[in-house]
């Protein structure tokens, strides 16, 4: 089950999200064109990298704001830029340009907070937006629970397109996350789940304000939990212009 687009399209231009996502693009580019040696890399990581046994030093703090930036590699990076894609210019139209830069930096700093809970003296370092991202989604879902979200499929030799509701894409990414993090040892490294939950459970608690001037249940009642406006045209629909989001 892969998202690769809402039905939720913007009216406004999502400036924020463009730039994160040209910056994180940019910095990749960077890493691959100037990082000639391992030891580059190393380097890199123990100045920028969040390393939990570094924090719980009072040790670079700045890092909690920095490994937001780095990737490890191409299909990580692709992966993320897809989903702040999809989720992020909306969040970005509801929060407001400056807003929505403080929502993602501090759902990305809570992440990683919870990260350093599930392995506080590890010397593995976590990098990636995944943690700020999984904060958008967080946010999507309290505030757009119906939204139509277009994944794909992939059942052996058939693709399927299926538009389901964005709660059930949500809720069963949410609990995968869970599900790797209890079954996961944090001292390995490799898939920084608890990062991911955290930044997801805080992106919807930091949402509830806006949901509460929205309304609040009042909000989901006028709306059903569907955009305020009218959702994107189907894929294939050729004769209707699609703007803003492309997929």
């Amino acid at each position: 089950m892969f998202p690769i687009r809402d039905h939720n399209p913007s009216t406004g231009t999502p400036y924020v999200t463009w730039s994160l996502i040209a910056l994180n693009v940019a910095i990749y580019l960077w890493m691959v064109v100037a990082l000639d040696t391992g030891e580059d890399l190393a380097r890199l990581y123990y100045g920028w990298a969040m390393i939990p046994a570094r924090i719980t030093a009072f040790e670079n703090p700045v890092s909690l704001v920095s490994s937001l930036f780095l990737h490890g590699g191409l299909f990580h990076l692709a992966g993320n830029m897809l989903f702040l894609f999809i989720f992020g210019d909306n969040m970005e139209e509801q929060l407001g340009h400056g807003g929505f830069a403080g929502f993602y930096v501090a759902s990305g700093v809570a992440a990683n907070l919870v990260q350093l809970g599930s392995e506080p003296f590890s010397i593995v370092p976590t990098i990636g937006a995944s943690g700020a991202i999984a904060g958008v989604m967080g946010g999507y879902l309290l505030l757009f629970p119906r939204a139509r979200i277009d994944i794909l499929i992939f059942l052996i030799v058939f693709i399927r397109l299926i538009p389901v509701p964005a709660w059930l894409v949500l809720a069963v990414w949410f609990g995968m996350q869970l599900l790797g993090g209890i079954g996961t040892d944090p001292e390995t490294g490799g898939i920084a789940y608890w990062a991911h939950a955290g930044g997801f459970a805080a992106g919807l608690a930091f949402a509830v304000p806006l949901w509460l001037r929205r309304g609040g249940p009042a909000f989901w009642s006028r709306t059903h939990g569907l955009p305020p406006h009218d959702p994107a045209p189907p894929l294939g629909r050729s004769n209707i212009p699609v703007v803003r989001k492309r997929r």
